[in-house]
């Protein structure tokens, strides 16, 4: 059987497939044509996924990639009904219920929320990840640059969204009312993960306002698994150690 790799090339061009097709095409060997046109259609596909989990992943925001088989769930409370398994194959996303990962700094909520929002991208699930305090600063300049409904736009191209270091600063109204935009945009047609050290009888200390306060923790906690992390850091454990 002969293949003419140009002709091929030609006809990707021509049919807006990627060039992955024409270089492949070279080094497949099949018995029919028809066994041969199946191969190079798998492997365009197969090209294509790819690309596309990249393309969600590079999207996505993560400061660095976490692997869920990497973590490690011995100093993790599960609520009932929530096992590794099902957070792996991502059923809290089934009906939009949003997870809390509260706990002491260090602890693995990051790597776990990352963890999660990677198996997300490969399931081919629009994710965004933002640190709290950079996603008000983004919001309050956009805002301020009359951008902020395309921003806003952007956030709800999303399926998940994962806001990391929750409380960590302290908002001011401004900054406050506009993360209250974006819960309440998510508020049961998205899912919410949020990474938080401080109890939610404290949130009030960083909205500065207990009926906004009142009216996010009724947002985020009506369909929600709440996530214990009550060890201790594990950097400091590792600083130690190399001590």
């Amino acid at each position: 059987m002969i293949i003419l790799t140009d002709d091929i090339a030609s006809c990707c061009k021509a049919l807006r497939l990627s060039r992955n097709i024409a270089e492949m095409s070279g080094s497949i060997q099949a018995d029919s044509h028809q066994a041969y046109l199946l191969q190079l259609l798998q492997a365009e596909l197969e090209h294509r996924e790819a690309a596309r989990v990249d393309k969600l992943l590079k999207h996505a925001g993560f400061y660095s990639l976490k692997a869920f088989a990497d973590f490690c769930f011995e100093e993790v409370t599960l609520p009932a009904g929530v096992t590794p398994e099902s957070l792996k194959n991502l059923d809290f996303l089934q009906n939009n219920t949003n997870l809390v990962m509260y706990g002491n700094v260090g602890t693995g909520k990051t790597f776990l929320s990352i963890a999660l929002g990677v198996e997300a991208c490969k399931q081919g699930i629009e994710t965004r990840f933002y640190r709290t305090a950079a996603l008000v600063n983004r919001l309050s300049e956009a805002k301020k640059s009359g951008t902020l409904s395309a921003l806003m736009k952007q956030i709800a191209k999303a399926e998940l969204v994962i806001c990391d270091e929750w409380g960590y600063v302290p908002l001011d109204r401004t900054g406050a009312q506009l993360l209250f935009e974006v819960i309440s945009e998510c508020y049961e047609r998205k899912t919410l993960i949020i990474n938080t050290n401080i109890e939610f009888s404290r949130w009030v200390n960083v909205f500065y306002d207990e009926q906004m306060t009142g009216a996010i923790l009724d947002r985020v906690l009506h369909h929600c698994h709440l996530l214990l992390f009550p060890g201790t850091s594990h950097r400091m454990r590792e600083s130690r150690l190399a001590q």
